[in-house]
C-alpha cells in the first residue's frame, strides 16, 4: 500500500510538468524521411565514413587479435613414445596392448583371496602412470633425451613385471587352495 501512495504522491508533484501536447502535423513522414535519408547514405547520421577508416579498424582489429594470441601462453606440447618415432610408437602399442591384456586377466582372477594382492598392485600400477605422466613432461622439456625414452620403456616393463607377478601369486594362491580342499576332502 506505501508504494502506492508514494507513487500516487510523485505523479500529483509532478502534475502539469508532463509533455502531452500532440506533434504537428507531418511529424511521421518527417521521421520516417530521415530515417531513410540515413539509410541511403550507409551509416549513422552524424558519422561519414571513409575508406581508410575502415582499413584502419580492420587493421587495429588484426593487430588486437594477434597480440592477443601471442600473449596467451601456449601449453607445451606433451609427448609420448609415439611422438618421438615409428618404432617406439609400435613399442608404446606392444606395451599398452601388453598391460590392458593382464589388467583384464587380473580382473578375471578378483576373489576375497586375491582382493588384497590386486589392490596392492592397482596402486603400484598408479604410481607407475603418474611416474609415466612425468617422464612425457620431461621427455618434452629434454627435447627426446634417450635416458627419459628409457625411463618410460622401463616404466611400462615395471607395469607388466607388477602384473605377471600378481598373477603367478594368484595362481599359487589358488594352487594352495585347491590343495588345502584336496587333503581336506580326503582325510
Amino acid at each position: 500500500m506505501k508504494k502506492n501512495e508514494t507513487i500516487e504522491k510523485l505523479f500529483e508533484n509532478l502534475k502539469g510538468e508532463f509533455d502531452i501536447a500532440s506533434p504537428q502535423e507531418g511529424h511521421k513522414a518527417r521521421f520516417i524521411q530521415r530515417l531513410d535519408e540515413i539509410e541511403h547514405k550507409g551509416g549513422h547520421a552524424n558519422q561519414q565514413s571513409t575508406p581508410w577508416q575502415k582499413f584502419l579498424a580492420i587493421a587495429a582489429s588484426l593487430i588486437l587479435c594477434s597480440s592477443i594470441f601471442m600473449i596467451i601462453p601456449k601449453e607445451p606440447e606433451v609427448l609420448d613414445l609415439a611422438n618421438v618415432s615409428p618404432q617406439l610408437s609400435e613399442t608404446q602399442d606392444f606395451f599398452t596392448a601388453t598391460i590392458e591384456n593382464e589388467l583384464r586377466k587380473l580382473n578375471k582372477e578378483k576373489s576375497p583371496f586375491t582382493e588384497a594382492i590386486i589392490l596392492d598392485a592397482m596402486e603400484e600400477i598408479k604410481s607407475l602412470e603418474q611416474d609415466y605422466e612425468n617422464l612425457k613432461i620431461s621427455l618434452s622439456e629434454s627435447g627426446e633425451d634417450q635416458r627419459v625414452i628409457y625411463a618410460m620403456i622401463s616404466n611400462f616393463q615395471s607395469r607388466i613385471d607388477i602384473l605377471n607377478t600378481v598373477l603367478e601369486e594368484i595362481e599359487t594362491i589358488k594352487q594352495l587352495k585347491t590343495n588345502t580342499n584336496v587333503t581336506k576332502n580326503t582325510l
